[in-house]
Formats: C-alpha cells, structure tokens, sequence
C-alpha cells in the first residue's frame, strides 16, 4: 500500500464512519478498486477505526467528561441512566462478536455484491426515517437503547452504514435528532476500542505481517483522525436539522453504481 492509496482510504473512512453512508463499504470499495485485500486490508481497517475512535473522543469530550463525573458520584442521576442506555445498547453487538465473529469475517470477503445490496438498505432506513413523523420523546428509553443496539448490531454488514442505521432507528422510535446523534457516535466507542484491543491481544494487528509500510499506516490514520473530527461535528448538525434524505439519495446510486461495477 503506497502513501498516496492510505491517504485516501483514511480520508474515505474518517468521513463516512460518521456520515449515514457507511464507512466499510465506502472503505471495501476503495480496497477493491486500489487492490488491496487480505491481512493488509485488515491491519489498515482496525488503524483507521482506531483513529475514527480517537476523533470521536475529541469532539464529545464535554459530554465524556460529564458522564464520568456523574458516574463517579456514585447516585442514580442522569449521567449514570445515560451511561446505563449505552451499556444495554452494547449487548446485541457483544452478542455477535463473541459468538459471530468467524461469520462476520467471512460476510466482509463476500465482495461487493453485499455492499451494494446493503448501501440500498441503507438508503431505505434513512428515507424511511426523513418521512416517518412519530411522537417525540425527551430522553433516550432502555429499551429504545437495546433497539438501537440491534440495529447497531445489524450494522455489521459492509454497506449498511451503524451511525445512519443507528441514527434512523433512533429517529422512527421517536427521540429527538440532537440526543439519538450524540448517543450514536458514543455508543460506539467502547464496542471498537474492544475489538481493536481483542485483535491487538490476537496479534490480528501487525505492520510486519501485512507489509504496509509504517508510514502508510501514520499517513492513513492521521487523515482518518482529522476528516474524523471534522465529519462528527458536520453529522451532529446534519441530523439536528434533519437532511438526512440527502444521504439516502447518495446511497441509493452508490448501492446502483455499485451493484453494476460487482456484476461486471
């Protein structure tokens, strides 16, 4: 993998990890067309989505900061109801990564005949969402959470984008943009952080074994950790104003266009 291919996967994921456009198959896509597969596509993946991670720690860092504070008063308040939603809404995706693991692996070597059927759906959940008007709700509910966390779960399919099937079930439930946004991109943190550290304890992350150079690796993670936080911050906007259908339209033609490309 030259410098130039990792700038431009650490781009592609940085931005589409937080867009509703999904960020594997924006990144299978990239691969596929550089020629990239195997352990090096692996080893650059968990790199980017550990930089994706990292973005996302700095740009809700006030509110990371006002769960722990909550969460160390040791009472039963908001902070500690809200850190509560994102522990339940962890267990569907716990559940397949300790159970699935091998079949989700297989399901990313499936090519992109998958990613373009799932960049569909995508466009569906996040139309679905723009037309569909429930009743709002002030808070986040558990049981909301463990539903969003199915979805989150479901998310695991290359071209079915977490933060739009995250954000739209949100949505069709009934809470508020500014909350499901945030609790979206938070929700998240602890289930990557937790593979990554799973792979790094497997030696499922190695530079050597992948033969990408260490500075590929640097250049595809810093660009991924800086279009990172400038993409957090425009979703969290996009979503409180409601634009979500702009995005279903781009799915539905990259789903399109690359459902064709995978058939040719």
């Amino acid at each position: 993998m030259s410098w130039f291919e990792a700038l431009i996967l650490g781009l592609i994921q940085g931005l589409t990890e937080y867009l509703p456009v999904s960020s594997s198959g924006h990144l299978a896509i990239g691969s596929a067309l550089f020629g990239i597969s195997g352990e090096e596509n692996l080893t650059f993946a968990i790199a980017v989505h550990a930089a994706t991670v990292l973005s996302t720690i700095v740009v809700l860092w006030k509110e990371i900061e006002w769960l722990f504070k909550g969460l160390f008063k040791f009472q039963w308040n908001d902070e500690t109801r809200y850190v509560t939603n994102i522990i339940i809404s962890m267990i569907p995706i716990g559940i397949v990564g300790v159970f699935f693991k091998d079949e989700v692996s297989a399901i990313f070597g499936e090519g992109l005949l998958i990613v373009g059927c799932m960049l569909l759906v995508t466009a569906a959940l996040l139309s679905f969402s723009y037309y569909y008007k429930p009743r709002q709700k002030e808070k986040i509910s558990m049981k909301d959470a463990f539903i969003i966390g199915i979805s989150q779960a479901c998310a695991i399919f290359p071209g079915l984008s977490r933060s739009g099937t995250t954000i739209a079930t949100g949505l069709l439930l009934g809470n508020k943009k500014e909350n499901i946004a945030q609790f979206s991109f938070l929700m998240v943190l602890v289930p990557i952080l937790g593979e990554a550290f799973l792979d790094l304890m497997k030696g499922g992350f190695s530079a050597e074994a992948s033969g990408i150079p260490t500075i590929s690796l640097v250049i595809g993670f810093l660009a991924a950790f800086i279009s990172g936080c400038f993409a957090c911050k425009w979703m969290i906007n996009i979503v409180k104003k409601g634009k979500l259908i702009y995005f279903a339209i781009y799915c539905a033609i990259a789903g399109v266009v690359t459902l064709v490309y995978s058939l040719f």
